[in-house]
């Protein structure tokens, strides 16, 4: 606390005077300063905000990120069973139709084995034939030689 001297009226007005022009300097400089701090305040506060509006956007970002993994994944397992459904499909239809080749070839094989016995046993039943006629015929030449004997 100051202490001031006497003087004859009281105190020494220069002194109280100079002290009283202290005292509303730092008083001006004490508000000075509140209001420098208040402003840096609300500035943060305002900052403070604005990065809790960002970080609100980024979670919003981000939970639909997530719901997009999560669609994508599911997306690619029904695309998996899908696929796998498809080559058992494939899989069935070739096996099927190599069974109807396979039919058909042995089909055809016995059909051609069929006409091959035939024309053997036609050809055979040709040759009989021609022999007999030739044998016919020999014997008719016999028959003529010895008639001009």
């Amino acid at each position: 606390m100051k202490k001031f001297k006497r003087s004859l009226n009281g105190y020494d007005i220069n002194e109280v005077n100079s002290f009283i022009d202290d005292v509303i300097r730092r008083v001006e400089s004490i508000l000075k300063e509140e209001e420098q701090i208040k402003n840096e305040m609300r500035t943060k506060e305002l900052r403070i905000k604005e990065l809790e509006a960002s970080i609100e956007h980024y979670k919003s970002i981000e939970q639909q990120l997530n719901t997009s993994i999560i669609a994508a994944q599911e997306n690619g397992e029904y695309i998996k069973r899908l696929a796998k459904s498809e080559r058992d499909a494939i899989i069935n239809d070739a096996r099927k139709n190599a069974n109807r080749i396979v039919s058909d070839a042995l089909i055809r094989a016995e059909k051609t084995e069929y006409e091959a016995q035939l024309l053997k046993k036609n050809i055979n039943m040709f040759k009989s034939r021609v022999r007999t006629m030739l044998n016919q015929q020999l014997d008719l030449i016999e028959d003529l030689d010895k008639e001009d004997i």
